[in-house]
């Protein structure tokens, strides 16, 4: 066993959004483009449900959307 990590992780420059089932906890989606994310999201809501969190730049987030979708 290892020491534990100190530093908190970094996510990826991008556009993410995130994806659950009803009553559990999500995970996080990333995609390059806007244009793929709005597709992603699109594609998820049919089963999931998403929510649609913007664009991350340098551990920034740059236009955070909190739009639920069904």
């Amino acid at each position: 066993m290892g020491r534990p990590a100190t530093k908190p992780a970094r996510l990826k420059d991008g556009f993410y959004i995130e994806v659950k089932n009803q009553g559990s906890g999500g995970i996080l989606i990333r995609r390059d483009t806007k244009e793929q994310m709005l597709l992603a999201a699109e594609d998820y809501s049919r089963m999931k449900q998403v929510t649609v969190l913007g664009e991350m730049k340098s551990d920034k987030w740059l236009d955070k959307v909190k739009n639920k979708k069904k």
